[in-house]
Formats: structure tokens, C-alpha cells, sequence
């Protein structure tokens, strides 16, 4: 989950996973018992709505970490669509968007088939297609930069959704797995971003910022401890920092992220002509 707050209270005594599974439905309120946010024929034009959808069409259009990403991800078998897969909702708290897994659509688009670990959000819905699954926080996002970010950082969770059977509800270590990958490929912990939010550092800081963000972006989703968090994060690490899929490097800045567009690109055709 990208942009989760610095500070989160302890969860409930270990045992009440239903809960746990669900508090994703706390920080997105609109995920409760419909499939779409409501809006007027006058928010749609005149509020946040519209300035986060013509921000989306942007990053998808020009940014080359979204491009390469969508890419891999239709390579995968697994094609995103803007209207059919991303939403603008206000969400609580200082989240600016979520991976929201048990409403991936089926079949084969950004995954497995729709799971029954959250029932609720599928009361009174006729097609599952009618819900979204990556939420984009139309409050909390207030600049283009902001929304490339948190589009990259979510699709990295769907990449690794698509590619892999990824237990989000009931294994942690595969949940740390995700933030960890989206921490330190999406941009997350570049020098700028680190400068504005006052953190400094030379040996390893990148690395200090990967593990910070990950675990945070845990607390966001999951009532449990700082020490579960941190724990199931350092379990993994080492394994999941080191696996740069599908860019092939950390992309620090946007000219990386451009070369590993086109090593892709580059890829796919060799592979192709094979």
C-alpha cells in the first residue's frame, strides 16, 4: 500500500484474523457494500475526481515505470484496462491508494479468480467486474508526481498478483514480500523523496528507507504489532529487495526506468523470434 502513515497503534491480540483481513475496508470506505463509488453528475466534473482520472491518464500515458509495468503485465497474460481496473475514492487517513486483491477480475486479467475472503464486498453485485482493485485516494493525492508514484507502487503489487499465487490475507511473508518489491522499485525511497520527508543517510539508506516503507505499508492493512511487521519484512528481505522483476535494476529515476523500458522491449522481441 503506498503512501501509509509514519505511526500506527498496536493490533488486537493474534486470533481475530477475520478482522485482520478487513481492515482494508476501514481505510476504503467505499469498498463497503457496493462495487463503485457514488459520485453526483456535478462531483464527477467539479472535485478531486476529475483532477485524480486526468492525473491516471497522464501517469498510464507518459511514465515510463506505469509503461514498462502494463507491458509486463499484458506479456504475463494478464492486460490492464484505466476504467476497468483503477479507481478514485476518498479513502481515511493519510493512505493514497491500495491493491485491494480480493477484487482482482477473473479470469487471467490482473490474476487469479475473485477470492471469498471478503464476501461482503460482493453483496448485491451481479458481475464481479463491477468492482476495481486498484484504489487510487482521490483526497490524499495532490500532484502528478504523488500519482506516478502510487500507480507504479500499486501495479507492482498487481504484477506480483499476476505472476505469482500470492497469499495477501493469511501469509504475511507474502504480503512483506510485495511491500518490500513496491518500496524499493517504485520510487518510494528516491534521494528527493527521502529529502522532503527530513530522513538523511549515506551507508545503505536506501535499503534502511525499502524495509521503513514496507513495514509501514503492513501496519496500513493488517491490525498487528510494529515487531510482527518489522519481523515478517527482515524475513524477507533479502530475497525480495534482490528480485528487480520486471525492470531488471532499481530504477532510481525516471532515465533508469526508461532503459529498463526498453531492455524489456528488447527482451521480449529476442524472446519472440526464439
Amino acid at each position: 500500500m503506498a503512501g501509509a502513515p509514519d505511526e500506527r497503534r498496536r493490533g488486537p491480540a493474534a486470533g481475530e484474523q477475520l478482522q485482520q483481513q478487513h481492515v482494508s475496508c476501514q481505510v476504503f470506505p467505499e469498498r463497503l457494500a457496493q462495487g463503485n463509488p457514488q459520485q453526483g453528475f456535478f462531483s464527477s466534473f467539479f472535485t478531486s475526481n476529475q483532477k485524480c482520472q486526468l492525473r491516471l491518464l497522464k501517469t498510464l500515458e507518459t511514465n515510463p515505470y506505469v509503461k514498462l509495468l502494463l507491458d509486463a503485465m499484458k506479456h504475463s497474460g494478464c492486460a490492464v484496462n484505466k476504467d476497468r481496473h483503477f479507481s478514485c475514492e476518498d479513502c481515511n487517513g493519510n493512505v493514497s491508494g491500495g491493491f485491494d486483491a480480493s477484487t482482482s477480475q477473473p479470469p487471467k486479467v490482473l490474476g487469479l479468480q475473485v477470492r471469498a475472503t471478503a464476501p461482503h464486498l460482493l453483496k448485491g453485485l451481479k458481475d464481479t467486474s463491477d468492482l476495481k482493485c486498484i484504489v487510487l485516494c482521490q483526497n490524499n493525492i495532490h500532484n502528478q508526481a504523488h500519482m506516478n508514484r502510487v500507480v507504479t507502487h500499486e501495479l507492482i503489487h498487481a504484477f506480483d498478483h499476476c505472476r505469482a499465487h500470492v497469499d495477501w490475507f493469511t501469509n504475511i511473508r507474502h504480503l512483506a514480500c510485495s511491500e518490500v518489491r513496491a518500496a524499493n522499485l517504485s520510487g518510494d525511497c528516491s534521494l528527493v523523496n527521502e529529502i522532503f520527508r527530513l530522513h538523511f543517510g549515506l551507508k545503505q539508506h536506501h535499503q534502511t528507507c525499502v524495509r521503513d516503507r514496507a513495514t509501514l505499508s503492513i501496519l496500513a492493512v493488517r491490525n498487528i504489532s510494529k515487531e510482527v511487521a518489522k519481523k515478517a519484512v527482515d524475513e524477507v528481505f533479502e530475497s525480495c529487495f534482490n528480485d528487480h522483476e520486471p525492470f531488471g535494476r532499481i530504477p532510481h529515476n525516471k532515465t533508469y526506468a526508461r532503459y529498463a523500458h526498453r531492455d524489456f522491449e528488447n527482451r521480449d522481441r529476442y524472446y519472440s523470434n526464439i
